[in-house]
């Protein structure tokens, strides 16, 4: 495979410093740069008048990174909808020499592991305190083909983009289907039986003090139904907790902060005596009330995290803990448990298609990455 030529960074890219002069009454788009490659994306508008620090306009088809994170992917393109964005200085941008490279497929190439280990190569400091320094960032060489093929490169990836896309939009709207597929069941075994959820749920926690010299294993919660996942231990010299709560088997779980936007899961085995902040709540199915394995299934779905809106005050990051006061209230339609047993039947038979989807999606998800470094890694 032939080798492309060697270019420094610096003879492709020019910095840009275009002062932001802000309309007082005008609203501008702020940027925000995500990590591992995930794109330039906005962090929300923000009044001319609101804004007391520098500020540089930013414009279409521009490399900006993040001064901290570029080590860590975020980099990216501003895309055609905010040019005309404002950004801080820790975001310097430069200006691409479309003579020589093609805005898309720079684009590309920066997401690149092979990119992002030169970011890292291009930083310094201390824990905490490391940033890239742009001259060694321009100063370092890179390998470009010539413009006709960066343009053919670019026009596979982004038909492979595509496809990809349209098979998880299937995903997407197969998974919804089933999700609405559980609430009709779901509502047609209970039958019109109403509970309240402290009627088939008691808060038990399993509270432990806080020792300085032990490793506490950590979970977390996701939102929207993602579940619980093992976070690396934490020393008791490096938390401020007075106690965790440990985990026990189908203990349902429930985000105080985050629970109104569907945080709240059932523990897995391989997760109990695992710890969790205070912030975490734990609820142990009532035996003959609910089974763990229907009511873990339940509270995946959009239908049960509207219950937990409706019962959390407040709108958006300014609502309220979900005390479990509040949890144990809500109201919703049960079966009795001789049909939440039945219920599990089909359920189960939904979960091993969504496992199905989920190594689809993995996979789909390591395939643009693996195609990126095997061009890249080929041609340097």
């Amino acid at each position: 495979m032939s080798r492309w030529p060697r270019v420094a960074l610096g003879e492709i890219l020019q910095r840009s410093d275009e002062a932001a002069l802000l309309d007082p009454d005008r609203e501008y788009h702020e940027l925000t740069i995500r990590i591992w490659g995930k794109g330039i994306v906005s962090r929300g508008k923000v009044k001319g008048s609101d804004v007391v620090t520098q500020r540089r306009f930013v414009r279409a088809n521009q490399l900006v990174l993040s001064k901290i994170d570029a080590r860590h992917g975020a980099i990216g393109l501003v895309p055609k909808e905010l040019d005309g964005a404002i950004v801080s200085n820790d975001f310097p941008s430069f200006i691409v020499d479309e003579n020589q490279v093609e805005p898309a497929f720079l684009g590309w190439l920066v997401r690149s592991g092979r990119f992002v280990e030169l970011c890292k190569s291009s930083s310094e400091g201390t824990t905490n305190r490391v940033r890239i320094k742009e001259d060694r960032f321009l100063s370092q060489e890179i390998a470009f083909p010539i413009i006709f093929e960066q343009r053919t490169i670019v026009t596979r990836l982004d038909a492979v983009a595509d496809k990809v896309r349209q098979v998880e939009a299937k995903l997407d709207e197969i998974e919804a289907d089933a999700a609405a597929l559980v609430i009709s069941l779901h509502h047609k075994l209970a039958d019109g039986h109403t509970v309240r959820l402290g009627d088939i749920l008691e808060l038990v926690e399993e509270t432990e003090p806080v020792l300085p010299d032990i490793e506490y294993p950590q979970v977390g919660v996701r939102g929207f139904g993602g579940g619980l996942f093992a976070k690396p231990a934490i020393r008791g010299t490096d938390t401020t907790y007075r106690a965790f709560n440990r985990l026990y088997p189908d203990a349902i779980v429930l985000s105080q902060v985050k629970g109104w936007e569907g945080a709240v899961a059932r523990c897995p085995e391989f997760l109990a005596d695992f710890y969790v902040s205070p912030e975490y709540r734990t609820f142990h199915c009532i035996p003959n009330q609910a089974s763990p394995a229907y009511l873990g299934e339940l509270i995946k779905t959009p239908w049960f995290w509207s219950l937990l809106q409706n019962a959390t005050h407040g709108v958006g990051a300014r609502r309220e803990r979900t005390r479990p006061e509040q949890f144990l209230t809500i109201e919703l339609p049960m079966p009795l448990f001789q049909d939440q047993v039945k219920g599990i039947e089909v359920v189960d038979r939904l979960e091993k298609t969504k496992a199905k989807h989920t190594e689809t999606r993995q996979a789909l998800k390591a395939l643009l990455p693996s195609m990126l470094e095997q061009i890249f890694r080929n041609h340097n």
